[in-house]
């Protein structure tokens, strides 16, 4: 048989069909799931199971591409996990307020549909501008890919977020067994995670979802470690997209300097990606910035692949 690629690639693979069919062979495209028997996850999410010795031929292929409204789809699930201390929607723009605490929770966001949209220009612009003065924070655009082009005369940040997905049926879970599960973050999680603005409003951030539905919008907040000083945090949420797929988003991933490198990071994230498939996600998101290899790194050896990118954009002055 053919050698075949690593679980997860996508692939198109011809097999041999039994006697009395009218043709010899046919062709599968899809993800690869198995290796014995061969199975292949097909776009529409039905899967084949092929038997070894009668694979002719297995070639991978390159992802597959990304729709606008998937990108739209799991923006809206990764906002509902984040979603702010406030939030409004102008002319299908999501605008967030944070406190100042992170970007994506002090940002607008063009995650309205087709036609409910507006150009960032005239009366749309104004009225975002005076939501964010209200709050004493300036008009900060996040834009993703190839949903809208921003406000004219304005300048994206050097440096693009990178939106990662997986299917959790391909990710591997390692377990730890010094792994606390909270519904909220105590004293010690709270101690790795990146503290900025005041107490209050940061756990208010922190426990914030939009999420709807039976068992979504649900939190946890990953620790490994005992006692006061972890060796590394995650927060997971839970969200349904607008197209009805569950999402476990990972945010505030955070491991202690001493521990790095030593696989801590991938133990937490597996426990927070369990949780989530446990109350029904399907598949796992988290951001990250192009520049920070070691994550990227971590992240690709888990199963994670690029779904994305976004932007953030600033008014030139």
């Amino acid at each position: 048989m053919p050698e075949l690629p690593a679980l997860g690639t996508r692939v198109v693979v011809r097999y041999s069909l039994p006697a009395g069919y009218s043709h010899p062979v046919t062709d599968v495209i899809g993800t690869l799931e198995g290796t014995d028997p061969v199975a292949v996850r097909s776009a529409d999410g039905r899967v084949v199971q092929i038997g070894r010795d009668t694979v002719v031929a297995v070639r991978a292929l390159g992802p597959r591409p990304i729709r606008t409204s998937e990108i739209r789809a799991l923006e809206v699930a990764a906002a509902q996990a984040w979603p702010g201390l406030e939030s409004t929607w102008v002319d299908g723009w999501l605008a967030r307020y944070g406190s100042g605490i992170t970007g994506r929770a002090n940002s607008a966001t063009p995650l309205g549909m087709p036609g409910e949209l507006a150009p960032l220009t005239g009366d749309t612009l104004a009225r975002l501008d005076a939501w964010y003065a209200e709050r004493g924070l300036p008009l900060r655009l996040l834009v993703p890919d190839r949903l809208s082009p921003g406000a004219p005369g304005w300048q994206p940040e050097e440096e693009p977020v990178v939106v990662l997905a997986a299917d959790l049926d391909l990710v591997p879970l390692p377990t730890s067994h010094t792994t606390t599960v909270l519904p909220e973050p105590d004293a010690s999680w709270l101690s790795l995670f990146d503290r900025r603005g005041a107490d209050d409003d940061l756990r208010a951030l922190l426990t914030a979802t939009l999420g709807r539905g039976p068992r979504i919008g649900e939190l946890a907040f990953v620790r490994i470690g005992d006692g006061p000083s972890p060796l590394a945090i995650a927060r997971a949420a839970v969200t349904t997209a607008p197209d009805g797929r569950v999402w476990v988003g990972l945010q505030s991933v955070a491991v202690a300097p001493e521990h790095r490198r030593r696989g801590v990071g991938t133990l937490v994230c597996g426990e927070a990606l369990r949780w989530g498939r446990e109350r029904g996600a399907t598949h796992a998101y988290l951001q990250v910035t192009e520049g920070n290899a070691a994550a990227r790194a971590m992240y690709s050896a888990m199963g994670f692949t690029e779904h994305h990118r976004y932007r953030y954009h600033r008014r030139v002055r």
